[in-house]
């Protein structure tokens, strides 16, 4: 792999594509929405089991390029026992990291393994897939 693509894909993000956590319809979703990106083709439904405010479980199905599979994987972790508040800030953080605004320094600081996908930043053609998932999740929780 070239340093380049290394640098795009690094081993968090390929083992969560090989192996995405959270894959599967939930049937005790109460919320449900659908992304798709026309850039790429990329598709997803996101399932969410919200209960007084807190995401209790979250899943998603789909298919699509590597970065959006893996970010989706890495949504349903991080969201899962998140209240909704916190999870919307969650996807802002996510959001300032990938499109940061007049050229904002990138702050992956506090996002954890999240921080991962920081990597697609220097791909504009590839922050559409990283952010599918996240922009999903806002819609399933309006």
């Amino acid at each position: 792999m070239t340093p380049a693509l290394r640098k795009l894909y690094p081993d968090v993000i390929l083992e969560h594509q090989k192996r995405p956590h959270n894959a599967y319809v939930l049937e005790t979703a109460n919320r449900k929405a659908e992304g798709y990106s026309p850039l790429c083709g990329d598709r997803l439904t996101l399932y969410l089991d919200v209960h007084d405010g807190i995401i209790r479980n979250v899943s998603f199905q789909g298919y699509g390029c590597t970065i959006s599979q893996a970010s989706a994987s890495l949504l349903t972790d991080s969201v899962k026992g998140k209240t909704v508040r916190e999870a919307e800030d969650l996807f802002g953080s996510i959001h300032r990291m990938l499109i940061p605004d007049n050229g904002a320094v990138l702050q992956p600081d506090g996002l954890g393994v999240l921080s991962v996908l920081a990597s697609v930043r220097g791909f504009p053609a590839r922050v559409e897939c990283a952010s599918l998932a996240w922009k999903t999740l806002m819609a399933a929780l309006r």
